[in-house]
């Protein structure tokens, strides 16, 4: 069997190490923290689970897919619950919106926002669904390395019902007035890492995502998902091995020697980069066998990082649902300052997401488990002194908004922002999200996942295709493994 070491267990390295040693590879994971899952680790303490990163469970389909490979689903793994309300919007303290689960609610609540515009969402959302099923069945599951592609009888024929050279921002006005609904509908392009105005409407898929699938919470947090995937990959035989940094990639002529594990040598045949592609291409390869410029990097558009706080609250919230917007401060403004000006907000807009509300098995009885995130722009200036400014001030609009108290109940606090981004992932400037999705960084105009020096150095993760997300992240460890797999059979023949 040939041997591959994969660096990094995230949804991607995760689902390209499952599919190669499905296919008979040898593989290790090589991962330098102490538990699989990347961005997506848990923490436990105090009696708080915490899940450290990604909360929102959308695309049901593509976790699906991804467990039937293995001749299994996901509900071997977790149960998973339909969230209705979907969420909840703070407008101000005396505006709040619930965005229910189900389109017949959703067409009764957009007409009372807007009337009659139930009819233009049926249109709306059968464009998404298009936009959907093209996308996610083809477009996200193509490597991008060649425009040929692209040359696909389905996407040419639908190259205008795709809206690829539309804004998100210009797509929804078309079609919606109300300032509310179109910050509802322009809010899941965030996931996506840009601003609305500069994502491809054909990112209105996520708006399907969104409001006709539904959104989802798997019992147990969303550690659950990968726990399965852990699970499969035992199965498959791949070789886990934690607390393991992998130092440098050692070469030989233009392949792919071994890698240095904790100052060991250890041989493989082929390489799968699900570790930041920047820290492997500047960090772990020598200069001479870089794609890609420090220069190059410097100009890519980043998604944001996160100031994050994980809270444990010793009583029940009771104007909070699981996943909470608040959308009570200047939008254009916070996005302004994440995209152009770089700089910490003024009054950001912010997440929380109260997991507790859906599973008791989080929080002891009769407290909370509170996840307060704010999306920052990249690279900024991160010190104590900042977080406990900002904890501040998120905690006195969250009092005034939801009407009760809350900062003389917290038992447990923690924060996490650039610095730790950097130390527990080598994050590219502290980013949380990886590339933003903009017009000129989509599909073939990523980072690739092959490097053209190194004929065995494979990418994959949310700094390549298909992009930012946990189902992007999942499907990109399919493509890479593919991809790889082909590259071998050619090698043999």
């Amino acid at each position: 069997m040939k041997k591959v070491a994969v660096i990094g267990s995230g949804f991607a390295g995760l689902s390209a190490a499952s599919t190669l040693a499905n296919k008979g590879y040898e593989v290790s994971i090589f991962e330098k923290n102490e538990s699989a899952g990347g961005r997506a680790r848990k923490f436990e303490v105090d009696g708080y689970l915490f899940d450290m990163g990604p909360s929102w469970y959308w695309m049901p389909d593509v976790f699906e897919n991804y467990f039937k490979y293995f001749g299994k689903t996901a509900a071997d793994f977790y149960d998973l619950k339909r969230l209705d309300p979907s969420y909840r919007i703070f407008y101000s303290k005396e505006d709040v919106l619930d965005v229910p689960a189900g389109l017949e609610a959703l067409y009764q609540m957009f007409n009372r926002l807007e009337p009659g515009s139930s009819e233009h969402l049926k249109q709306f959302i059968e464009e998404g669904k298009y936009k959907y099923e093209i996308g996610i069945n083809k477009l996200v599951r193509k490597p991008g390395l060649s425009l040929t592609e692209l040359v696909d009888f389905d996407l040419f024929k639908g190259i205008f019902k795709l809206h690829v050279f539309e804004s998100i921002s210009t797509y929804v006005k078309k079609y919606f007035k109300n300032p509310q609904l179109v910050q509802l509908l322009e809010f899941p392009v965030l996931f996506l890492g840009a601003a609305p105005q500069n994502t491809p409407a054909l990112y209105s898929l996520m708006n399907y995502a969104d409001l006709a699938l539904g959104t989802w919470y798997p019992m147990g947090g969303m550690h659950k998902i990968v726990e399965g995937m852990v699970s499969v990959a035992r199965q498959e035989g791949v070789h886990f091995e934690f607390n393991s940094t992998v130092e440098r990639i050692e070469m030989e002529g233009n392949k792919v020697k071994g890698l240095i594990v904790n100052n060991t040598f250890r041989p493989f045949d082929y390489v799968v980069a699900g570790a930041d592609y920047h820290h492997v291409e500047q960090t772990l390869l020598s200069k001479e066998f870089r794609r890609y410029t420090e220069e190059y990097w410097d100009k890519r558009v980043l998604a944001p990082s996160s100031l994050i706080f994980y809270l444990g609250v010793s009583k029940k919230l009771k104007n909070l649902l699981h996943h909470n917007l608040f959308f009570d401060q200047d939008f254009a403004l916070h996005a302004k300052e994440i995209y152009e000006t770089k700089t910490w907000p003024t009054n950001p807009l912010f997440y929380v997401c109260c997991t507790s509300k859906t599973d008791a098995a989080v929080a002891p009885e009769a407290h909370e488990n509170v996840f307060i995130l704010i999306p920052v722009a990249p690279d900024l200036k991160d010190e104590e002194a900042t977080r406990e400014r900002y904890f501040e001030l998120v905690i006195r609009r969250l009092e005034t908004l939801t009407g009760e108290s809350i900062s003389d109940h917290i038992t447990y606090k923690r924060s996490y922002a650039h610095k730790d981004f950097i130390g527990d992932y080598n994050s590219f400037k502290g980013n949380a999200y990886g590339l933003a999705n903009t017009l000129m960084q989509t599909a073939n105009l990523k980072p690739s996942i092959i490097n053209k020096k190194v004929a065995n150095l494979f990418y994959t993760g949310q700094l390549t295709v298909p992009g930012p997300g946990v189902p992007p992240s999942l499907i990109s460890g399919q493509v890479v493994a593919n991809e790889l797999m082909k590259k071998d059979k050619e090698s043999v023949t």
